[in-house]
């Protein structure tokens, strides 16, 4: 396949005969529904977790679990009907355009993505209400249900941002000389932020018990950390392309988990399920973000600036730029978290806490001796950070060429 329309096809009686159109833009309705059932699905489970911090008893249909099936319904039906109109009233052109599933059908590659993480996430739903029964409240973000339902929604949200990828491929060297099709391009472009923000706030919140405040003194957050966010902010940046595309994306995760934090707490919410501690009447907070934007920032500075350099050498480069500003920024930054009484307010929220939490415990605004290490282990921790890093980001370089070359 060619890597972009030619100008006859983009003005072609086929081109324009696509389902539920933005016909300003060009930009198929179902990009935009796949975006919003992705964030409908994170900001639903933020949602749950605080509910869990503030009430404890929910169930099959309480106010969040209603939003991430939502998110699953819209997903799930959207592509579904790009899938089914493709097959049986598609053009050739979009037909070439599509992936061939079981001999019959014609979808895109992000439509598969969102069909199967909707089902995930569905079938998740009886799976916790009965994990919930037999075994009480989950002690961990992880458990077998919940991890079911996470990888439906990583699948939903990997769906959408792969077919917002492959509608910008197909204009790919187009915009330049025409108007129209660079609107389009700048469209397409936000909704990819917005999409990999929603699914970097998804993976940020799997893996929040390890990176809390209390970590960041310790150099598991680190190694963390280097395994787990290089790897996206590198294949992102390299698949979308552009001079600021990891800081936009981290902008809209900052943006997402600050205004869950600031907005969720207004509302009533008080525990229902002993023994309660610490007794409210509004909801608590999830957790102010990570920093990533301050790296993130370094990073598109790289990446645009030295194109030339030989992958290997670029993941060495980008891990050691990453940890260490992760490092400097994150130490203090945690010290401010944890033991700072300019951070228990509104805007940080380091004083929310779980209902069954002793509010008296010494450590609460401190760090405990055992979450602390001596100079040569923190050294050492470090180092194996930045090796983690190097993995985790030559991954990411390679995923991102991969990702420039979607186009079904």
């Amino acid at each position: 396949m060619a890597s972009s329309l030619s100008p006859a096809i983009e003005n072609s009686s086929d081109y324009q005969r696509l389902p539920s159109t933005d016909y300003l833009l060009g930009i198929p309705t179902y990009l935009y529904a796949v975006v919003f059932s992705s964030f409908c699905v994170i900001v639903g489970l933020i949602w749950d977790i605080c509910w869990h911090l503030s009430i404890g008893r929910d169930g099959l249909f309480s106010p969040p679990h209603v939003i991430i099936y939502v998110g699953a319904v819209v997903s799930g039906l959207f592509s579904g009907y790009q899938v089914l109109y493709t097959t049986f009233k598609g053009s050739a052109l979009q037909k070439a355009q599509s992936v061939k599933v079981w001999g019959f059908f014609y979808s895109s590659l992000g439509a598969l993505f969102c069909i199967w993480g909707a089902l995930m996430m569905l079938t998740s739903a009886p799976f916790d209400d009965w994990w919930h029964g037999t075994y009480g409240l989950d002690v961990q973000i992880l458990s077998p249900p919940h991890t079911v339902l996470a990888l439906g929604i990583i699948g939903v949200q990997f769906g959408a941002i792969v077919s917002v990828l492959s509608a910008k491929n197909q204009l790919a060297g187009q915009e330049a000389s025409d108007g129209y099709i660079k609107r389009r391009v700048r469209r397409l472009n936000i909704l990819f932020a917005l999409s990999a923000g929603f699914l970097m706030t998804m993976w940020y919140t799997l893996l929040s018990e390890e990176l809390g405040k209390w970590e960041m003194h310790h150099s598991s957050f680190y190694k963390v950390a280097a395994m787990a966010f290089p790897l996206f902010l590198l294949a992102f940046g390299r698949g979308a392309g552009g001079r600021r595309t990891i800081t936009a994306v981290t902008g809209v995760y900052t943006a997402l988990m600050c205004l869950t934090l600031w907005i969720i707490p207004l509302f009533p919410a008080e525990p229902k399920l002993g023994p309660i501690w610490n007794h409210f009447d509004h909801y608590q907070g999830f957790a102010f973000p990570l920093l990533l934007i301050v790296p993130a920032l370094a990073m598109d500075w790289l990446l645009s600036r030295y194109t030339y350099v030989n992958d290997w050498l670029m993941a060495a480069l980008m891990s050691a730029v990453f940890v260490v500003i992760m490092l400097l920024v994150h130490w203090p930054f945690g010290e401010f978290l944890q033991e700072s009484p300019y951070a228990r307010n509104w805007f940080f929220g380091s004083h929310y806490y779980y209902f069954g939490n002793d509010p008296t415990w010494e450590y609460r605004y401190k760090y405990a001796p055992w979450v602390l290490q001596n100079a040569t282990d923190f050294s050492i921790g470090i180092a194996y950070a930045i090796g983690y890093g190097y993995i985790s980001a030559r991954l990411g370089l390679a995923t991102g060429k991969w990702m420039r070359k979607i186009q079904r």
